[in-house]
């Protein structure tokens, strides 16, 4: 699961339990993520190897690790160590939608190193933050519009950066590279005669970005408080570059597909901004899209720009996508299951978020595939939540295609 938490909640997740309750038909965690994202996944695939009742063929349950955090478990997945020729993807978040394509993505990683230097005496300390932003998954909901709380923070140093003297102490923004950054906060210093201009300014720029934002983001706070005095800062020119790369490199949408209508195709988050012990700054962003050669191409746009600033550029180890096939058998199955149970067609799409779908793709050519769900809203954020009712619907529609599977040829 995504561990996200609100700044004001108390959670280790290696040791508290998830805090769940209800809230009419939705199941949802008190200021953590859910773990739906793929908890519901796991024990869908726990319940039918408990019950020996359920017909089905030959079955095979796949499990891995570190979806969420790099693929670690799919990427390791070995030729031969799957017999089956049918796959049954069972992360997805929008139930009645059948899903037979994803894109692929690479992570990209930025790395300013820094000089620490003496604030002089006679300097106003201030802490800015950016919070009550949905955020959410930088695949599936980057086509929303939603703020990216780095990329505003970083308006707001810049514009006080360029009328005063600015020291840059702290900087923090986002955690992960798949999720939308719903917070940041930095602590910096201008001289002492300059702080109420800061808080005029800031004024100013909240009522412009709550203008910007106001049908996606009605929830968007700015913050400025007093903070204690800092000895040291981030050397200026570090800051200054710091500041033009995060201005400068994209978020977002880049291109839709012009293959499906209303599809991304291609996309960047700017996921994470920390300070790390070794006087670096990293910055984490990931590509996504359907077309290899345009993910690529996102990549090495974002690595020119940090470089254009003196940053350290290295790219992760990048995950293919999954070409949609509109003539999958299996497909067919889970189509005339849904139809017969429910009574209306399901949606057949293609995602923009990655699947291991594609990694199991590569090592297993011949897979057939369909990836399905029950609905889940807010996923990779504390707003995460699943819907109750669906839940049953997927159960159902999951059993009659296991059923239904030695029809598949």
């Amino acid at each position: 699961m995504v561990c996200e938490k609100n700044n004001n909640v108390e959670h280790d997740f290696l040791t508290d339990p998830i805090e769940t309750e209800i809230d009419g038909e939705w199941l949802k965690a008190k200021g953590t993520t859910l773990g739906a994202d793929n908890g519901i996944g796991v024990a869908t695939e726990l319940a039918i190897l408990a019950d020996d009742s359920i017909e089905h063929g030959p079955l095979e349950c796949l499990f891995t690790v570190d979806e969420e955090t790099g693929l670690t478990g799919a990427f390791a997945l070995k030729e031969g160590f799957l017999s089956g020729d049918i796959l049954l993807n069972l992360d997805s978040e929008d139930e009645g939608e059948l899903f037979i394509g994803c894109a692929g993505g690479i992570d990209s990683v930025a790395e300013f190193t820094y000089k620490e230097v003496e604030v002089p005496a006679g300097y106003f300390f201030f802490k800015v933050e950016v919070k009550g932003l949905k955020g959410g998954h930088s695949g599936g909901d980057i086509h929303l519009g939603r703020g990216n709380a780095n990329k505003i923070l970083n308006r707001f140093l810049t514009r006080v950066s360029e009328k005063h003297d600015f020291y840059l102490c702290e900087i923090n923004g986002g955690n992960l590279r798949n999720a939308i950054p719903r917070e940041a906060y930095a602590i910096c210093a201008v001289p002492e005669d300059a702080k109420h201009d800061v808080r005029t300014e800031l004024n100013i720029f909240t009522s412009e970005v709550e203008n910007e934002l106001a049908v996606t983001e009605p929830d968007l706070k700015l913050l400025l408080e007093s903070e204690a005095p800092r000895q040291t800062a981030i050397d200026q020119d570090t800051t200054a570059r710091l500041l033009k790369a995060l201005y400068a490199v994209h978020h977002g949408v880049y291109a839709m597909s012009q293959d499906i209508p209303g599809l991304v195709e291609t996309s960047t988050n700017l996921a994470s901004v920390k300070m790390k012990p070794d006087h670096t700054i990293r910055i984490e962003t990931s590509q996504r899209s359907s077309i290899l050669s345009a993910r690529d191409d996102m990549a090495n746009t974002v690595r020119a720009t940090f470089r254009l600033a003196g940053a350290k550029v290295t790219f992760g180890d990048g995950y293919p996508g999954w070409k949609p096939n509109p003539h999958s058998a299996i497909l067919q199955v889970a189509a005339e299951s849904y139809k017969r149970l429910f009574g209306e067609e399901a949606k057949v799409k293609a995602i923009h978020a990655g699947l291991e779908c594609g990694l199991f793709l590569d090592k297993y050519p011949t897979l057939d595939m369909v990836s399905f769900g029950p609905t889940m809203t807010g996923v990779h954020s504390p707003d995460e939540r699943l819907h109750i009712p669906s839940v049953e619907k997927f159960w159902k529609h999951l059993l009659d295609i296991l059923a239904n599977v030695p029809a598949v040829k």
